[in-house]
C-alpha cells in the first residue's frame, strides 16, 4: 500500500539568509545607521573592555596586565571608592525624582490648550538647553555677601556671614543635587509630552465604561501603559544623566573638589583620561560605570513592565 509523504518546506528557507533577503530592502535603508553605530557606540566600547586589562599611556602600544587595573581599582583606589559612594548617591536621589517630576510636569502640562502647553513646555524646558545654566549658579552661589543665596540669607537675618557654599564639604553635594534636578527637565520631559499626545481619547472612555472613575486611575490603567515606549526612553535618560554626571561638579565644585565630596565616577574617569593619559586605567573606570548603567537599565525595565497590572 502506497504512502504519501508530505515534504515539509526546505529548513533554509527559515534561514536568517533568507529573512535578510527577503527584507533586503529594509536592511539596505537601516544599513548607514547601523554602520554609524557599530563604528561610533559598539566598537568602542568593545576596544574600551579590551583596553582594561592593558597597560596604555597613548605613547606606547598597549601591554596587557589582566586584571591589575580591576584590582587597584576596587581595592587600593579610595578616591574611585568615594567617587562611586557619590555617584550611587546622586543616582538614586536625583534619578526617580528627576523622573517622577519629569512625568507630572508633562501630565499637568499636557491639560492646557495647545498655546499654554507650548509655552509651559518651553519654559521648563529651557534650563536643559541653557549654556550659560552653570553661570547662573556660580551668581547664586558665589561665597561673599554679594553672591545672591547668601544676600537673601543675611537680609533675613538667617545667618551672620556669608557662607563658602562649593568650598564647605558638606554643603557640595545637596547643592549639586537641586542644580541636578533643576536641570533635569530634558529630553525625557519631551519624550513624556509627545507620549501623552498619543493616547488614543477613546480609551478614556472605554476604561470608564470598565469601571475606571477618577484621574489617578485613568493615569495608571490608561495612560502609563499607553505610553511604555516613551517611559522606557525616559528611564534610559535619567540613569544615563544621574551616573554620567560630571560637568555640574567640574564647573561648581571643582575637580578635584574639596576632599573629593563632589567627586564622581566621570570626574574621575576624565582625571586619568585626559589629565594623566592612563587610559588603561581609565577604560577600566568606563567599563565599571557602564555595568552599573546596564544593570540598573535592566532593574527599570523590569519595573516598568509592570505598570498598569
Amino acid at each position: 500500500m502506497s504512502q504519501t509523504v508530505i515534504n515539509p518546506k526546505k529548513p533554509q528557507d527559515f534561514t536568517l539568509r533568507h529573512e535578510i533577503w527577503k527584507n533586503r530592502a529594509s536592511y539596505f535603508l537601516m544599513a548607514p545607521y547601523f554602520i554609524l553605530f557599530f563604528l561610533f557606540t559598539v566598537l568602542p566600547v568593545l576596544m574600551s573592555v579590551y583596553l582594561s586589562f592593558t597597560y596604555f599611556n597613548m605613547l606606547e602600544m598597549p601591554r596587557w596586565v589582566g586584571w591589575q587595573n580591576y584590582i587597584k581599582l576596587l581595592l587600593e583606589d579610595d578616591i574611585f571608592i568615594i567617587s562611586l559612594r557619590n555617584t550611587l548617591l546622586f543616582a538614586v536621589i536625583t534619578g526617580p525624582v528627576s523622573y517622577l517630576l519629569c512625568l507630572i510636569f508633562a501630565w499637568i502640562i499636557n491639560e492646557f490648550t495647545p498655546k499654554v502647553r507650548t509655552i509651559l513646555t518651553l519654559i521648563f524646558y529651557a534650563p536643559s538647553i541653557c549654556g550659560n545654566a552653570y553661570m547662573v549658579w556660580n551668581l547664586i552661589l558665589t561665597g561673599d555677601r554679594y553672591g545672591y543665596l547668601n544676600g537673601i540669607l543675611l537680609r533675613l537675618d538667617l545667618i551672620n556671614q556669608p557662607i563658602l557654599w562649593m568650598q564647605t564639604e558638606r554643603y557640595i553635594m545637596p547643592v549639586l543635587i537641586v542644580v541636578q534636578l533643576w536641570l533635569s527637565l530634558g529630553t525625557g520631559f519631551l519624550s513624556f509630552i509627545a507620549g501623552l499626545q498619543t493616547v488614543d481619547k477613546g480609551m478614556y472612555e472605554a476604561a470608564a465604561i470598565d469601571g475606571v472613575k477618577n484621574r489617578w486611575q485613568e493615569l495608571w490603567f490608561v495612560t502609563l501603559p499607553a505610553m511604555k515606549p516613551q517611559l522606557m526612553f525616559g528611564a534610559v535618560m535619567q540613569i544615563t544623566q544621574s551616573f554620567a554626571v560630571a560637568d555640574i561638579s567640574i564647573y561648581l565644585a571643582g575637580n578635584p573638589s574639596v576632599n573629593y565630596a563632589g567627586a564622581t565616577i566621570v570626574t574621575h574617569l576624565l582625571d586619568y583620561g585626559s589629565t594623566r593619559l592612563d587610559m588603561g586605567y581609565a577604560s577600566a573606570i568606563a567599563t565599571i560605570l557602564f555595568l552599573l548603567m546596564v544593570g540598573t537599565n535592566k532593574l527599570v525595565q523590569r519595573l516598568l513592565r509592570r505598570v498598569g497590572e
